[in-house]
């Protein structure tokens, strides 16, 4: 028993001195790790890795719990970030975008999350937005969208989750009826991150059979008549993205307002997750 004792303190003296040499700490609002995050990358990454740790630590940090504490959603902060390509990372370059990796996407979202992870959740999910119609959409609605996104001039939302649809997307019920040369919704959008805010909203939608194959993928802007939000939800959290119903009324929108082909929006949809998933998890 005695040299269980011994073994089991030896073992936690061990534990808590390896704790303390990976321990993180706050220096100047600035995170400070033994575990260097440059390891294994290219002198290029290395650069924009620099690039977007030091934006972290200038620019958000100092401003992170003001943010949360307020609910303040820091637009000319993002702007700032897009200036340094960070409005479109993996946008290709005529459009405006930096036409980076996913790998390099990854290194700039850890980078920049350590500033402020709220923040830099909402920029993934606007970078996301602008390759969806980037990747799928036209020529003219890439050179329509793509550069003011990627600017941030203009932001983005994603506009999947229903109240009775979260985790079955497929059987989403907000519907977009042919008239003439318009599509016109109905129905509404739960949880959506930047929703009241963003100018541009990526939306699927049903335009055909039940199921996966009958879901469209269409733009609507902001100030379109029947589009309107629900109150700013009440989060523990991540209070500088606001988070709200998105609400279609007999909201009606050009037909060139829809990105790639009808039934093809599911697959969209999952194509732009698959990748977002990717910028949350890092």
């Amino acid at each position: 028993m005695a040299c269980a004792g011994i073994l089991f303190h030896s073992s936690r003296l061990i534990i808590s001195r390896g704790l303390q040499k990976v321990h993180h700490r706050l220096q100047g609002r600035r995170m400070i790790s033994c575990i260097d995050p440059s390891i294994g990358l290219a002198d290029e990454q290395k650069e924009f890795q620099k690039v977007a740790f030091d934006f972290a630590a200038a620019e958000m940090a100092p401003n992170m719990a003001e943010w949360d504490q307020q609910e303040i959603f820091p637009v000319e902060t993002m702007r700032k970030a897009a200036q340094l390509g960070f409005g479109g990372i993996y946008v290709q370059p005529d459009v405006g975008g930096s036409g980076l990796s996913r790998l390099d996407t990854s290194i700039i979202f850890e980078a920049l999350s350590t500033g402020c992870t709220s923040t830099t959740a909402y920029i993934s999910i606007h970078n996301m937005c602008a390759w969806m119609i980037d990747r799928f959409g036209s020529e003219e609605q890439r050179h329509r969208y793509c550069p003011k996104l990627c600017t941030m001039e203009k932001f983005a939302s994603y506009c999947l989750t229903e109240p009775g649809s979260g985790s079955d997307a497929a059987s989403l019920l907000t519907t977009a009826k042919r008239d003439g040369d318009h599509y016109v919704l109905s129905g509404s959008k739960a949880f959506i991150s930047g929703g009241g805010e963003a100018d541009v909203y990526v939306v699927m939608c049903r335009t055909g059979v039940k199921g996966s194959k009958g879901i469209s993928c269409v733009v609507v802007e902001k100030g379109t008549p029947g589009l309107s939000f629900g109150k700013k939800e009440k989060k523990v959290g991540w209070n500088s993205q606001p988070t709200r119903a998105v609400v279609f009324e007999d909201c009606a929108i050009p037909l060139t307002n829809r990105i790639g082909e009808e039934g093809q929006g599911f697959n969209i949809a999952m194509h732009g997750l698959n990748g977002g998933r990717i910028n949350i998890g890092t």
